[in-house]
Formats: C-alpha cells, sequence, structure tokens
C-alpha cells in the first residue's frame, strides 16, 4: 500500500506517537510511507518522532507553518506533495489535519481513500463546523475511543457506517523495564509518597481541581508530595503557586523526553482533564504499574473500567478526586493490585502491534471494497 500520513504537527504528544509508531510499522513490513507536517519541524528534545522517522527512511515533508495566515500556502504545498505522489490511503491526524489534509486529498487525488483521525472530543463549535466539511469527505474516521466515536456522531455528523474505534497502543516492555527516579534530585526526601500529573498546563487538563485540594493531596508537614510536569499557558501561574505553597510539598517540572522514571517512582499518576480522547499518559502509567486516578472524561473509562470505582471521578469533582488519591497513598494492598491488573488489561487490550495490525485490516478493507465498486 502507499500510505500518506498527514498530521498538524510533530512535537512530543500522543497523536504524533500514534502517527509515528504506525507508520513505522507498516513501512516495516513492506508498505510505502510518507509523512506531512502542517506545522515546522521541532528541533532539540521535542524532534524525537522525526528522528525515529527518519532513522527509519520514511520521507517526511512539512508546510513550515503554524499560523492561521499560512493556512493558503499549508494548502498549496500538501497539494503539490499529495499531486507527485498520489496514495492509496491518506490518513489524517488532528483537526488542521483533518481539515487541510481532507480537502487538499480531495481535490489533488480523488481517487484516493481518505481516513480521519479523531484524538480529542473537543466541544468548540466553529472547530466542529469546519471539521464537519472535512468529515462528508472522508471514507471513514477512525475514533480512538467509544466516547469520541460518540462525539464524532454528535457534533460532527459522522454517519455510522463513516465510524471506526481503533485505541491508541503502547510498549509495555520499554515503560515496565524502566528505572524509578531519585525525588532527591529535586530537593525531595528519597521516600516522598508523590502524587504526579504529566500533561499539558492547560484549563483543559483540570489543574485547578489540584490546587484546590492540595491540603488533602499533600498536607503541611508530611511525606506526600505533588509534582506537576510539562508546559503549556498555565506554567508561569502554576509555578508562582508552587512557590506559596513551598516547595517542599509542589514541585512544577518542565516538560520531560522520559516521564517512565518520574511514574515509576510516584504513588500515582493522577489526571483531572475536563475532556480527552484517550489519554496516553494513562496508558503509559498503566504500563509502567503506576495507579491512576483520572476523571471519567472520553477514553479513561475503557482504560480503566475493570476498576474505575478505585480510579476515576466524575469530572470537576475535586473532593471525590482527593478522596481516591488520598486512599492510593496510604493502601499498599491496593496500589499492588492495580498496579498488576492495570498493566495486565495494557498487555492484552492495547499494545502496539496490535493498533498497528487494526489499522492495517481497516486499509485493506476499504482498499478491497473501493476495487469492488470499480
Amino acid at each position: 500500500m502507499r500510505i500518506n500520513f498527514v498530521i498538524t504537527e510533530l512535537f512530543v504528544g500522543g497523536a504524533e506517537k500514534c502517527l509515528t509508531e504506525l507508520a513505522i510499522g507498516l513501512h516495516g513490513s513492506g508498505d510505502d510511507v510518507r509523512v506531512f507536517s502542517i506545522a515546522p519541524l521541532p528541533q532539540g528534545p521535542q524532534a524525537k518522532f522525526v528522528e525515529r522517522l527518519a532513522g527509519h527512511g520514511i520521507d517526511i515533508a512539512t508546510a513550515g507553518t503554524s499560523q492561521p495566515r499560512g493556512v493558503a500556502k499549508a494548502y498549496t504545498t500538501l497539494k503539490r506533495w499529495m499531486s507527485a505522489g498520489p496514495a492509496d490511503i491518506c490518513q489524517t491526524f488532528l483537526f488542521h489535519a483533518n481539515v487541510l489534509g481532507t480537502h487538499a486529498s480531495a481535490a489533488a487525488t480523488p481517487s484516493t481513500v481518505r481516513i480521519g483521525g479523531l484524538r480529542v472530543a473537543e466541544p468548540i463549535r466553529w472547530r466542529n463546523w469546519l471539521e464537519r466539511t472535512a468529515v462528508r469527505r472522508m471514507d471513514l474516521l477512525v475514533c480512538v475511543s467509544n466516547q469520541t466515536q460518540a462525539f464524532a456522531s454528535e457534533h460532527l455528523r459522522a454517519k455510522a457506517s463513516q465510524l471506526r474505534v481503533i485505541p491508541n497502543g503502547i510498549d509495555v516492555a520499554r515503560f515496565a523495564d524502566c528505572q524509578p527516579a531519585d525525588w532527591s534530585r529535586w530537593g525531595w526526601p528519597r521516600d516522598s509518597q508523590v502524587t504526579l500529573f504529566v500533561g499539558r498546563l492547560h484549563p483543559q487538563k483540570g489543574l485547578d481541581l489540584l490546587q484546590d485540594q492540595i491540603d488533602t493531596i499533600a498536607p503541611a508537614g508530611s511525606r506526600q508530595r505533588l509534582c506537576l510536569v510539562g508546559d503549556g499557558p498555565l506554567r508561569d501561574d502554576l509555578a508562582r503557586w508552587s512557590e506559596s505553597v513551598g516547595h517542599d510539598r509542589v514541585r512544577v517540572l518542565p516538560w520531560q523526553s522520559d516521564v517512565a522514571p518520574l511514574m515509576k517512582a510516584a504513588r500515582l499518576l493522577v489526571l483531572p482533564s475536563r475532556y480527552e480522547g484517550m489519554p496516553n499518559v494513562v496508558l503509559e502509567a498503566m504500563a509502567v504499574g503506576t495507579p491512576v486516578v483520572c476523571s471519567r472524561v472520553e477514553g479513561s473509562q475503557e482504560l480503566l473500567g475493570h476498576r474505575h470505582h478505585e480510579q476515576t471521578f466524575a469530572p470537576e469533582d475535586a473532593v471525590t478526586m482527593a478522596r481516591l488519591i488520598q486512599r492510593l497513598q496510604t493502601d499498599d494492598e491496593l496500589r499492588q493490585l492495580l498496579s498488576g491488573e492495570n498493566r495486565r488489561v495494557v498487555q492484552e487490550q492495547f499494545s502496539t502491534v496490535g493498533m498497528i495490525e487494526h489499522y492495517r485490516q481497516v486499509y485493506q478493507d476499504l482498499l478491497a471494497a473501493r476495487s469492488r465498486i470499480r
């Protein structure tokens, strides 16, 4: 198969990781794969997905723009790129790529099978309206969870026949075999009982719930701590807040290229998001064997449904979140039980190999159906 992948950007993130694993897996089995990023390619530590793709001999192109004024340029560049290498499949990931990639593919190579990728259930009206124009021209829309699929049906008006769920996958062995971080590196005792957040420091992530409950999550004078890892628009505000609370209780660390050691060292991961798709950070924590406290948003129930009473809470319910955190901080037996069960679920249901094979089968089925019509 000849496959063009189009994505909004290739900075380190869940959708970007999925594309990278998928492209490398399909390329390794003999498919002709190319990748296009609308935004400029990242540099430095954020370039690890670009480096992995290039290291496997996969061609990467970019429109080199991340500004609204660059939309026309991106569309023209995409059409030219697609016309130069007509593909059997065009798979897009994320909002901007879904819109520009689908319309560009329809214009440049009308016979290409067009497949969108819905990663986040983001209830923003103007975006939903614009994405609907692309969905009408898609042969299929792949959603990362059942709840994301329901969102696509309601807000993007996708037909049932257009929708398919393919969950994210993860390399369990890489995460399970990591060594734990040493908290003394950040000035905390080695035996600190740390609640860890990893993700974008953005209002979407519900970090204000953690701030509201800090006296329960990390009481003054206790061994319990809260560590926030990531970058984003709330970073400066959170840094000032952590300083006011005290760095002996709260730390805000910058984005880390490898969070597995931090997850291994933490007592639990917390994710109080207001909306998601299927949070990769929860998959990673499960693979490490770290229990999770997560809001019941898109994807989380499918990941944690086996023990949802101990690990999920209703969005915005800060009190229940704090109670679940407190229990996991102190109940060693429950933490051990959840650690083993979470890892088993990921191994059985969310492997990278399984994800790649699922996509491959979908592509082959669509091409076979297209050839029968012809």
